[in-house]
């Protein structure tokens, strides 16, 4: 018998409420553990020692964050049910000297990070936000969530070709965003000024992780609001999804037989390779603390391991209704179909067909359908976090996610319904 859905239209209310809050990663998973804690988890420091006492706890760490609940008599060698996802998606990133401008424009200077669809960041609204580090080593959150950067496309009347041969754009010469006028340029300008918009005193930031994000708010779209409409998708939908999961999953605590793990980590969009990434060591240092803080040995951290398996869980494509011929002739993912199982033989994505049965088990449990992805053969596949974490800790892995249009658009696209659908998808996982 399918379990009833726990999670209805409310939960993708509350996502656009979580995208809208998190234009960082820093504010990703500083809302996260905001979640967390009113859900009963407490933080842990990494460098403090840990006990044995059963709960919900987080290691936060940048752009990362990792949440696990421990049952009340967990043995050492429990497995874990992991749901891994990451806090990052594309945009245009401050460099180190941001004030420079030519003709009159003030212009803040910025790197392109990931692989956005630069056309969709073109004439847009943009606000800044990021983390800002001060000089004693503390380090403020900071949100202008208003309209203040542009890129300003070139008009048509200037570059005939752009409708015979298409736009093309230089990185670096055509996104430099504008924010004012003045000839006047001086290096520390747009630190000043958010040190006044962070009630900072002037000259006391250090360093800083600064993004554009646009400021148009996420909406429902269509006839019947059947679809969704915003930023970050890709893939704060599946953090939401997972911190939701995560937190039902615990106040269900004394049922479990698997210790539930939320991993959001940072920098999947450029290779996972950093200590918050994927790639590094985090996530396994956090499990065999967890394993070794219960008492167990090296063996029972080998016994957790090889029992433990990780749902990867990130947006993928859905069948474009203009550019059919691009998809697999005979896998046609639809938005409100439900979750995606991703796959590549090539292991771009790490599911296998033993994985392949635990997470449509999963699906069945929770009454939830289930659709399959694989790239056509002609064209190159992307990849995940999910082939990482399998290589990387030995860990049974399966890459999932929620079908989209647009992505690494400034402003992607899925449907309403999916959101909650992978929400009681990935509940049943952790339940098992």
């Amino acid at each position: 018998m399918s379990a009833p859905a726990r999670f209805d239209r409310g939960h993708t209310d509350d996502l656009m409420s979580f995208l809208a809050a998190s234009p960082s990663p820093y504010h990703a998973v500083a809302n996260t553990a905001e979640r967390l804690e009113k859900a009963g988890f407490r933080q842990v420091a990494e460098t403090d020692a840990w006990d044995a006492s059963s709960g919900g706890r987080y290691v936060l760490r940048g752009g990362a964050i990792v949440a696990w609940y421990v049952p009340e008599g967990a043995a050492p060698h429990t497995p874990f049910h992991i749901i891994g996802a990451h806090t990052d998606s594309p945009n245009l990133r401050v460099k180190p000297r941001p004030d420079t401008g030519a003709h009159g424009w003030r212009q803040v200077a910025v790197e392109i990070y990931g692989g956005p669809l630069l056309n969709s960041w073109l004439d847009r609204d943009l606000g800044l936000a990021g983390r800002l580090t001060l000089r004693d080593g503390s380090s403020v959150l900071v949100d202008v969530d208003r309209p203040l950067l542009r890129v300003p496309q070139l008009a048509v009347h200037l570059d005939r070709t752009v409708t015979s041969e298409g736009l093309k754009l230089d990185k670096q010469r055509h996104m430099q965003p504008v924010w004012g006028l003045g000839d006047d340029l001086r290096d520390g300008d747009l630190i000043a000024f958010l040190e006044q918009e962070a009630g900072l005193a002037a000259g006391t930031v250090a360093g800083w992780d600064l993004m554009a994000h646009p400021v148009e708010a996420p909406a429902y779209l269509g006839r019947d609001r059947e679809l969704v409409a915003g930023p970050r998708m890709d893939n704060l939908l599946s953090v939401h999804a997972g911190v939701a999961a995560l937190t039902a999953a615990a106040a269900s605590g004394a049922a479990l037989t698997r210790i539930p793990v939320l991993a959001a980590f940072d920098h999947e969009e450029n290779g996972s390779q950093s200590d918050t990434g994927a790639d590094g060591p985090l996530l396994g240092t956090v499990l065999e603390r967890s394993v070794f803080a219960r008492g167990g040995s090296y063996e029972d951290r080998a016994r957790a391991f090889a029992a433990t398996v990780c749902l990867s869980s990130d947006t993928g494509h859905a069948v474009h209704p203009n550019y059919g011929e691009r998809h697999d002739p005979t896998h046609h993912p639809h938005v409100n179909g439900g979750p995606l199982l991703k796959v590549n033989v090539n292991n771009r994505y790490a599911t296998d067909g033993s994985g392949r049965a635990v997470f449509a088990a999963a699906c069945e449990r929770a009454g939830v359908p289930l659709q399959s992805f694989v790239s056509n053969n002609s064209m190159p596949c992307g990849t995940t976090i999910g082939p990482i974490t399998a290589a990387r800790h030995g860990i049974r892995t399966v890459d999932i996610g929620v079908a989209i249009l647009s992505m690494h658009s400034a402003r992607e696209l899925c449907g309403a319904d999916d959101p909650f659908l992978l929400a009681n998808s990935l509940l049943a996982f952790l339940q098992d």
